[in-house]
């Protein structure tokens, strides 16, 4: 990443009306990792309700408890769709474990077994959501689809990457940045 980019980590990407890739229409993203060798997101408006926290514990082999929290399983991208990302609440400060991604200050990205055995037993997070898959971009790609106005970028709130209202978190998200859902356009140009 050149000196003059922006680091994203951390940031929600909002897809914009003219998004040419249908996977990623109205979707919000957090971006979870940005470097030069690429970019790495959870999309955090696409629950799969088919997929049950439980029973995906016990294909598995994890047994839940009494005490198990219902966890929300999502739709985190089109790439490694098999594959598991618990995104959750950590204390500010304090040592990130293997397989912990810290995100923000009181955010991280868990990818390790142990943190499905600990919400199974209803320890680990306050907060966490199950993603299956990411959205994943090369080098200078994300940039360019930012560039080419796919993409507008804002800060992540709790409420979009934790709430369930799935189906206002595009206009939430938008809003938040000052920016009327209705107003926008599917045209993009260059002055």
């Amino acid at each position: 990443m050149s000196r003059d980019a922006e680091n994203l980590t951390g940031k929600i990407l909002i897809a914009m009306p003219g998004m040419a890739d249908p996977r990623f229409a109205r979707s919000v993203v957090l971006v979870c990792a940005h470097s030069d060798e690429g970019a790495m997101g959870l999309v955090l408006n696409r629950p799969l309700p088919e997929i049950d926290f439980g029973t995906l514990l016990e294909q598995l082999g994890i047994e839940a408890d009494d005490a198990a929290r219902p966890i929300e399983v999502r739709f985190g991208g089109p790439v490694e769709p098999g594959r598991g990302f618990v995104l959750h609440n950590v204390p500010e400060h304090g040592n990130d474990p293997e397989g912990r991604l810290r995100i923000g200050r009181a955010l991280a990205m868990t990818t390790t077994r142990d943190i499905l055995e600990d919400l199974a037993h209803g320890d680990g997070p306050e907060s966490a959501v199950l993603a299956l898959g990411y959205a994943g971009w090369g080098p200078g790609q994300l940039e360019q689809e930012m560039l080419d106005n796919g993409w507008l970028t804002g800060e992540g709130a709790e409420e979009l990457i934790f709430g369930d209202d799935h189906d206002m978190k595009w206009h939430l998200a938008l809003r938040a940045q000052g920016i009327d859902p209705s107003l926008l356009s599917s045209a993009s140009g260059r002055a």
